[in-house]
Formats: C-alpha cells, structure tokens, sequence
C-alpha cells in the first residue's frame, strides 16, 4: 500500500535555521572579539617599591581584550601619582595590585641595607612586608641596649638570601633610627619581628 506522506514542519525548520545562524553570529563575535587589542601600560625601568612613578617609567602597548588583568593606558596620566607598591622590573605589565596610593609612599624614610643572622628574622620574610627592628645586644657605641627596639614600623622593600637562614635585606626607616639600625646590622646584632597584618 502507499505510504503516507510525510507531514512538513515549516516552523521546525525555521527555528533550526535561525539558532544555527545566532550560534554562527555569536561563535563569530568572540573570534572577533580574541582578536582585538587595548592600550595597555608597560613598565620600562625597574621601579623599587615606595617609589613614585613618572612618565619616563612607562609606554602604551597593545595586549588582548580579554583575560588579562591590566591598568589600561587612558589612565597614565593618574598613575603618576601613585607609588610602587613591591619593586617592578623593566618589561612588566602594570596591573592594579602593583599600585598604592601615595599616602603610603616612603616620603620622609631612610632606605638602607642591613645584614639578618639566620634565627634573628622570620624565614617568610617578603617585600612589602612591616617588620619591628631590635637591637639584641647592649652597645655604647650603637647606644642600644639588649633586645632594644630601635625601629618599630621598618618596611621591607627588597630580599636578598645569603644561605643558612640569613638574609640581607632593604628596609625603609625613620631618619633618627637609621644610624642605629646600621650599627646594629654592622654588629651583627639586629634581629627583626613580622609586625600581625604588616604587609602592603
């Protein structure tokens, strides 16, 4: 016997063809999308932490528009008044955790190097970490008396191991206490203590 025709959906076939295109539309605008480039800041220089930025410190280059974390470049000219918060090496990209305010700038601080024995700093020492400064032995010639504070809020801004457990490290600290911090490093007698939630 004869089979029955074959009743046509219409509406079916429309709705099949109208999500094959809007799927084609949309697949098509984030291959267009991946391809575009934003003007991003690149640093140039090495910039330490604390420090200032300044237009010489960085250019405008062009990165993806997508997944990238970035400070983008129409804002260069607000950057300038803020600060590092850790040390930036030349050929990064500048990224929104690697600026601070300029409230926490280092204005007004020493920067200077001392030498940590290993069991006299904590062996997670970090930069941007605030670390309280002792001198661990009496000295008139430091004018320190043992386990002394001679600096109670010193910010690390750089982390050098030397082996062992011990370290040099660069720390920001107040005009009158950086020459006994010096003598105490020279000593071999200054021990420093993480100071709770002292990061940043």
């Amino acid at each position: 016997m004869p089979s029955a025709p074959r009743e046509r959906k219409p509406l079916l076939a429309v709705v099949a063809l109208l999500l094959i295109l809007v799927g084609g539309a949309g697949a098509g605008a984030l291959v267009l999308r991946s391809g575009q480039k934003v003007a991003a800041i690149e640093v140039t220089q090495p910039v330490s932490a604390g420090q200032q930025f300044t237009a010489q410190d960085f250019t405008q280059v062009q990165v993806p528009s997508t997944g990238l974390s970035y400070v983008p470049w129409n804002q260069a000219g607000q950057v300038v008044n803020f600060v590092a918060k850790t040390t930036i090496p030349s050929g990064t990209l500048l990224t929104p955790n690697m600026v601070t305010s300029s409230t926490n700038s280092l204005a007004g601080k020493d920067r200077v190097g001392v030498a940590l024995k290993a069991g006299t700093m904590p062996l997670s020492l970090e930069v941007g970490d605030h670390v309280e400064l002792y001198a661990l032995t009496r000295s008139d010639t430091c004018q320190t008396t043992a386990n002394s504070v001679v600096e109670p809020d010193a910010r690390v801004l750089a982390v050098s191991s030397t082996g062992a457990g011990s370290a040099l490290i660069t720390v920001a600290v107040s005009t009158t206490s950086a020459e006994q911090v010096l003598c105490a490093s020279a000593a071999g007698a200054l021990g420093a203590v993480l100071l709770p939630g002292g990061s940043g």
